[in-house]
């Protein structure tokens, strides 16, 4: 049975190695120096398909790019900074701008062929519907030197 948590990233795998200790550094570098956005995403799952919601704010359709290959689904953005007029001084920029990319590793039960990805006001909403071939098997363990 494929399980809910297959589509979470597994951080260790899919970013590089990060000490524990530098975790917490780490987290408000990227927030706020390395010029990245970090959207919210939700994953859900119903008796047919799996469902990945994003917030990207701001972020033009053009500039979404979903790809999917070998099991893992890639979700790229970039929120582009308007051009800046020279006769405004800025004080203070609150406004985040920079781009980000998400993984998601993908359950063999998904039709990769009916994925579904819909944008609307600042949501990007994917659709992985589920084909129900893999199903869970239970495999014996036996005791080492017996066939069966």
């Amino acid at each position: 049975m494929t399980r809910m948590l297959d589509l979470i990233p597994r951080t260790r795998e899919l970013m590089p190695f990060i000490p524990d200790s530098l975790v917490f550094d780490r987290f408000f570098d990227d927030l706020f120096y390395d010029n990245k956005i970090i959207p919210a995403f939700d994953i859900s799952e119903t008796d047919k398909e799996y469902l990945i919601t994003a917030e990207v704010p701001g972020i033009d359709v053009k500039d979404i790019d979903i790809t999917l290959s070998n099991g893992i689904l890639s979700i790229k953005g970039e929120k582009k900074k308007e051009d800046e007029s020279k006769e405004t001084n800025y004080h203070c920029i609150e406004r985040h701008y920079g781009s980000f990319e998400r993984r998601f590793r993908i359950p063999e039960s998904v039709k990769t062929d009916k994925l579904d990805a819909i944008y609307n006001k600042g949501i990007l909403k994917l659709s992985l519907p589920k084909s129900g071939k893999a199903k869970a098997r239970q495999i014996e363990v036996r005791k080492e030197g017996k066939t069966k």
